[in-house]
This record gives C-alpha cells, structure tokens and sequence, in this order.
C-alpha cells in the first residue's frame, strides 16, 4: 500500500481564500460534508458510466471538502485518481489532455443525441451549438494539467 505523496501533509490545510473565511456553523459544515460525499460517490460512479462527468463531479466534492473537512480534502488530495486532478485544478486551473477529449466527445455525442431524438425546431439547434461551442472553448482554453 503506497503512503501519501511527499508534498502533501497528512491532513492538508485548505486554501488559503478558505481557512481565512468565517467558521461555519455546524449545520452547514454538515451540509457541506453531505455534499461532499454526494459529489465523490457520483464522480467515483463517472469513472465506469460514460455518461456521467467524472471531473465536475469530483472539483466539487473537493470545494466541499475544503470548506467542510480537513481530513475528507486531504484525503482527495492524496488520492491516487483524483488527487491529481483537483490539485491541477486548484494551483493552475488546469484540465488533463485526457479529460479534455473525454467531455469534448461526450458533450458532441449527447447534443447530438439529443437533437437528433427530440427533433427541436432550428432556433433550438442554434441554442444548443451555441452552449456547446462556449463548454468547448472553456475546456479547451484551460492550461493542460
């Protein structure tokens, strides 16, 4: 079994923009823990699902995690799958070569789907293109992590 990376400490300290933030209540920090967790059970599904985005999924379990528990966001950070991903995220806003291609083709593969099957008058088309090409130039302007 492999030990954490050499550059994150054990229980990682949340951002800086983060712990410098009011405490929260302990409702909330239990809100955010829930979600959290919701958002890594989906992204950990996302892996074997083609359909379902891995990598939004999992940043927002992190920016859960680092508003909730110490020990949840470290332990993200650590992760031999993720970890690199949300740390890419968080120092560079970067996305991997591999994550990129993979949403680009689900996005262009569901759109047309979805254009296809429901039939939607021209304004609907153009509608649709419109937000895919702003996704795809979102995506593809991110530095490569």
């Amino acid at each position: 079994m492999r030990g954490p990376a050499p550059d994150i400490p054990e229980v990682a300290v949340p951002p800086q923009h983060v712990a410098t933030g009011q405490p929260l209540s302990a409702w909330r920090k239990g809100l955010y823990l829930t979600l959290g967790m919701g958002f890594l059970v989906l992204g950990t599904i996302g892996v074997v699902v083609p359909l379902l985005p891995t990598t939004p999924l999992i940043l927002l379990a992190g920016y859960f995690f680092a508003r909730s528990s110490a020990r949840w966001y470290g332990w993200l950070l650590r992760h031999r799958l993720f970890g690199k991903m949300v740390r890419d995220w968080q120092e560079r806003g970067a996305i991997g070569r591999r994550a990129k291609w993979t949403a680009s083709a689900m996005l262009l593969v569901m759109m047309g789907l979805s254009l296809t099957l429901a039939a939607p008058a021209l304004w609907v088309w153009l509608l649709c293109a419109c937000c895919a090409a702003g996704i795809l130039a979102f995506i593809w302007s991110r530095p490569r992590g």
